[in-house]
């Protein structure tokens, strides 16, 4: 069979019949005043698709060529997600699209092995979906996060905000609106001061090099959701490290140590909806650019009324509440804990097996009168509760028009569309 470059250099056959054609042919081969022959050359139609129509193997209407592997209908529902994502600040990659895709082409074949959709089923998609969706460049800076700041953006998160707090009526809910962050812990060589002679002033410990994330949930009442220690490679031996880490902690690892959308998955399906109130609609807000969601979360969230509000990119530094106080203190206290003065150093001598005995004594300080003020003060710092976005000044941005097209497309309210290595915003009505 030849390639799609192929077929691209060389031209593919097309159809030179029109559906109508087709439809009056079989009108009048139907009726009796023509044989199949007969009304396939008056009609400038193919005989074979003539005569499959009227014997019934093909129905009036259908396409031509191969069955799509995604109906019609589920490709409407895919386009109906990615727009009510990108309302949300999620603007999908073309990689999470087609991810999405291929998760729904194995629910309908869970006996067909296969991996993911390709390069041509996107190409005919985007061709397919020309009028719904549209195309913009991602943002491929890697400065610091302080100097991709934008103004528009933060204004436009706001603005999300306020319509989804006003439409929920979560004003005067504070206990009902979450913020969930993730923090790491490099578990490395302690550095200390040695005479110069010395060779290079380390002592090993065991855990060398391990690194741990923590994902962290706290609700604007300051009422958390028992945190999700997250290690790297695998997790550390035997079951101490879950009889002497907090209360009802989540455990799990992946190859570097972080959050990424599997384990986010996990977190969100097992725990978060197993410890969160009751009382619905409840908002939570993260940075999803670091764990991208995938299909199954944004089904459970509609499903729980649970609404999921992404931060623009480069600005959890200013918008992140947990970031704003109480993870410094928790890094403070885990020095503390573990005799270190210093806790603005990423490194800490401690093994994997010994991280959440100190931790659980850590967390506790969040569950007390202090930690509950600093998740508090977080929220209202970052404006999420009470609403403010006064409290974001000209110092922590930057005007657009100095970054040039390097600025960041993606978060956009009022986009249309969905992203590919850019990314894709969807047109059509908010959600």
């Amino acid at each position: 069979m030849p390639s799609r470059n192929h077929l691209d250099k060389i031209g593919r056959k097309k159809k030179k019949w029109t559906e109508e054609a087709m439809e009056r042919a079989l009108i009048e081969v139907k009726s009796g005043r023509c044989t199949v022959r007969q009304a396939a050359k008056e009609f400038g139609v193919p005989k074979s698709s003539l005569g499959d129509r009227v014997s019934g193997r093909v129905t009036p209407g259908s396409r031509s060529g191969p069955a799509q592997l995604i109906t019609s209908a589920d490709e409407e529902l895919l386009v109906e997600f990615s727009v009510h994502m990108s309302k949300h600040g999620f603007p999908l990659t073309k990689q999470q699209l087609v991810s999405f895709a291929s998760s729904i082409y194995k629910r309908q074949h869970r006996r067909v092995a296969f991996s993911k959709l390709g390069q041509t089923w996107w190409l005919n998609f985007r061709k397919r979906q020309e009028k719904n969706i549209a195309i913009q460049p991602a943002d491929n800076v890697v400065r610091g996060r302080t100097v991709c700041v934008r103004k528009e953006a933060v204004d436009q998160f706001f603005h999300l905000l306020s319509t989804v707090i006003d439409a929920h009526g979560l004003g005067d809910k504070p206990h009902q609106i979450f913020n969930c962050s993730e923090t790491g812990f490099q578990l490395g060589r302690k550095r200390v001061l040695v005479p110069k002679p010395a060779s290079l002033g380390c002592r090993p410990v065991l855990g060398l090099r391990d690194h741990i994330s923590v994902l962290a949930c706290f609700s604007a009442a300051g009422e958390d959701i028992p945190p999700f220690i997250v290690y790297s490679k695998a997790y550390p031996g035997g079951v101490c490290y879950k009889t002497q880490g907090p209360p009802n902690a989540l455990y799990g690892w992946s190859g570097s140590g972080c959050i990424n959308s599997d384990l986010f998955k996990k977190w969100f399906l097992k725990h978060f909806l197993l410890h969160a109130p009751k009382q619905r609609p409840l908002l939570l807000i993260f940075d999803g650019h670091k764990s991208p969601v995938n299909l199954e979360v944004v089904e459970a969230a509609r499903k729980e009324d649970v609404v999921l509000l992404c931060l623009p990119s480069h600005c959890s530094h200013i918008l992140q509440p947990l970031n704003a106080g109480l993870f410094v203190l928790l890094r403070q206290r885990f020095a503390a804990l573990l005799g270190e003065g210093c806790a603005t150093d990423t490194h800490f001598a401690i093994s994997k097996k010994e991280f959440s005995g100190v931790f659980k004594g850590t967390y506790q300080l969040a569950k007390e009168e202090e930690g509950t003020r600093i998740v508090k003060e977080g929220f209202s710092k970052c404006g999420i509760y009470p609403l403010n976005h006064f409290v974001v000044t000209e110092g922590h941005l930057m005007p657009s028009h100095s970054m040039g097209q390097a600025a960041d497309p993606s978060f956009a309210a009022s986009a249309q569309g969905v992203h590919t290595g850019g990314e894709l915003t969807a047109a059509g009505p908010s959600l």
